[in-house]
């Protein structure tokens, strides 16, 4: 690992919520940032936080359900940069000059972050394509969106600072397509439908995700692909995003009563079947390139566990 300073001069504000009524600054802040807890100490230390408007210095100072907070991520002085690992196994669908598509295998952590400092893809594609590392944000070089370490298949990564910029505008735009296999618990009523439906922290559990009233817009289009009702009632269907939240298909999927099959965080572990993770997919990619604007599409076949786990469900032909 390198350690750098990285200047950062965005701040977020937040109104504590009743979920974290209670708890100490320096928590609230690590969780609000993704720091680790000694990276928020220090940064409020640095009084880069502000609690109603008055600058607070010690994180043990407990937080009330209400209380405005602003934190200045400038204040985060320590980044740590990820190194290249030739040990890491990067599966490349596609290459050239502006950009890259990777097939990325389920439990493999996208870039370096609390409790995974390397052994990421990043650190695989670093020693594969070393100019990335001037490309996008230097934590997370390259990449673009992410998925989670739960979810295997495609995603694009940018070689070149005009393209990360175009990809990453296009995602905004709604201009990428990108399609999810999915299994879930239970037959939807209808054969296809669209869940909109705001995204933020769960208000109980602020380390799970749900839809809040306050969240962020996020919109799932569905389609019902196959049914079993033996030795369970399950479905297959594809899943579109239309924006990208975190964890947004297996929230908005568990929501409408149909969580992903294999999901213990939202509901998706039950007797009768078992997942080894959660049954999710990413099995297609559309976009134009970044440079020439051609429209290109790949991809990705199920995997094998999560093949096997379709077959004992009955949803193979």
């Amino acid at each position: 690992m390198v350690v750098a300073n990285v200047p950062r001069d965005d701040v977020i504000t937040e109104e504590i919520p009743a979920a974290l009524d209670g708890q100490r600054l320096d928590r609230i802040v690590a969780l609000l940032t993704n720091a680790s807890r000694s990276d928020a100490a220090r940064l409020i230390v640095d009084g880069g936080a502000m609690v109603d408007g008055v600058v607070v210095t010690s994180g043990k100072v407990r937080l009330r359900a209400g209380q405005r907070l602003d934190v200045d991520l400038g204040s985060l002085p320590i980044v740590v940069l990820p190194l290249a690992d030739p040990g890491v196994a990067v599966t490349v669908i596609h290459e050239d000059a502006d950009m890259l598509v990777i097939d990325k295998p389920a439990g493999l952590v996208v870039h370096p972050g609390a409790g995974n400092a390397d052994r990421t893809l990043v650190n695989g594609l670093l020693a594969l394509y070393p100019e990335i590392a001037e490309v996008g944000e230097p934590h997370r070089p390259g990449v673009v969106h992410r998925l989670d370490i739960g979810t295997s298949g495609l995603m694009v990564v940018a070689r070149t600072t005009h393209a990360y910029h175009a990809l990453v505008d296009a995602l905004a735009a709604r201009d990428v397509g990108r399609t999810y296999r999915a299994a879930v618990w239970g037959h939807p009523a209808n054969p296809s439908g669209l869940v909109d439906a705001p995204i933020g922290r769960d208000h109980r559990d602020p380390m799970r995700m749900a839809v809040v009233v306050d969240g962020r817009p996020a919109r799932t289009r569905y389609q019902v692909v196959a049914i079993s009702s033996s030795p369970v009632v399950v479905a297959a269907l594809e899943c579109t995003l239309e924006s990208g939240r975190t964890h947004q298909i297996r929230v908005h999927l568990a929501a409408i009563g149909h969580p992903v099959l294999g999901d213990g965080t939202y509901g998706g572990v039950r007797d009768g079947l078992s997942s080894p993770r959660p049954f999710l997919h990413a099995a297609r990619l559309e976009l134009r390139h970044p440079v020439s604007g051609r429209p290109l599409r790949f991809d990705s076949a199920l995997p094998a566990d999560l093949t096997a786990v379709a077959e004992a469900a009955g949803l193979t032909a």
